[in-house]
This record gives C-alpha cells, structure tokens and sequence, in this order.
C-alpha cells in the first residue's frame, strides 16, 4: 500500500456489553486500497483478531478481499476475486455460484465496508437503493450473499436497513469522505 496518500482509522468496538472498551479497528487507507487489523471479542470464541486486505478501483469497485483470522483455536483465512459486475472467485479461482449479483462486501466486524455502496453510487438526499453485499462474518470467515438497503438522509447520514427479515436498521454518520464515522450501538470512531 503506497504511504504517499493514505489514511488512518480507528474505531472501537461498543457492541458488547460485558466487555466494553475491549478491542480496536486500525485501518489504512489509501484511493484504492485498505489494510486493517480488528481486534474483537466474540461471545463464542473469545477474542480474535482479524486482518483483511481489500483493493477497488477509482469508482469503489471492489477486485480483491483477503482475510485472515487468529483465535486460540484456530487460524482461517479467505480470499475473494470479483470482476466489479457480480462474478465472484475464491482464492483458488472457483466460482461462487451464491455470490452471484453482489457488488459489495460487508465484513463483520467494521463499519469501514458499509462505506462502499455509499461511495460507489453516490445517492440525492432523500434516495433510497437496494444492494445485494458478500457479507462476511468473522470470526468463522463464513460468507453469504445478503440484501442490504441504503437511503441517504442528509448530506452526511444514511440510513442502513438489513432486508434478511431481522428489521434491523441504524443511521450512520459519514464524514466528508463517506466513510462511516461511528454505528450506534456497535462501532465509535476514535
């Protein structure tokens, strides 16, 4: 990742009660790449750190997302290629058939990828468009494809809405950049 123009964030973790203030997102970002290291706690396996890779193109395509997690049981890791229209590979070149459509990733545990919708299709206040994301749960690095929902608010808020069924929905801030600043109830820019 070149250091000419990159940035970095952080956000911290609040969606966990029983260990608030355990855990931290780092992130590097540059036009077309970003390099982060989440450090978590799961009610399941403890705490875990994951470290994706993920390149796009000038308009927020995503190409290319590598993972990795670590927990005391186990290391996994994950490899995704997609050509910016809907097809999608794993690392060693096979298709993933249930992937077909997605535009987008969604990596759970960050708030940084629900920045690429809203940077790659630029939306008028009061807009609302529906995508289809490769979500991607971590720690177990499993991926599915999921509906998701965007409508812009104001200049720098949108409205995020789950469509598998749970009605779960936030309103995330963005900053001048669209890249969320904090996500009520689980993530806080710091």
């Amino acid at each position: 990742m070149a250091h000419t123009d990159t940035r970095t964030l952080c956000w911290q973790p609040t969606w966990n009660p029983t260990h608030e203030g355990v855990g931290l997102e780092h992130l590097l970002l540059s036009d077309t790449e970003a390099s982060a290291v989440v450090l978590a706690f799961d009610e399941t396996s403890g705490p875990f750190r994951l470290s994706y890779r993920l390149a796009w193109g000038r308009s927020w395509q995503l190409r290319r997302a590598d993972l990795l997690v670590d927990t005391a049981q186990a290391s996994r890791a994950l490899s995704l290629r997609t050509d910016g229209q809907g097809h999608w590979h794993d690392g060693n070149n096979r298709a993933l058939r249930e992937l077909e459509g997605c535009l987008d990733i969604d990596i759970w545990p960050t708030p940084f990828t629900n920045s690429f919708p809203i940077r790659r299709e630029p939306m008028a206040v009061g807009e609302r468009r529906e995508f289809r994301m490769a979500w991607v749960n971590a720690p177990d690095l499993t991926v599915q494809a999921k509906p998701q929902a965007y409508t812009r608010l104001a200049e720098r808020l949108y409205r995020f809405e789950s469509l598998d069924g749970s009605g779960f929905q936030v309103d995330l801030p963005v900053d001048e950049d669209g890249i969320v600043l904090d996500y009520p109830g689980l993530f806080k820019r710091i």
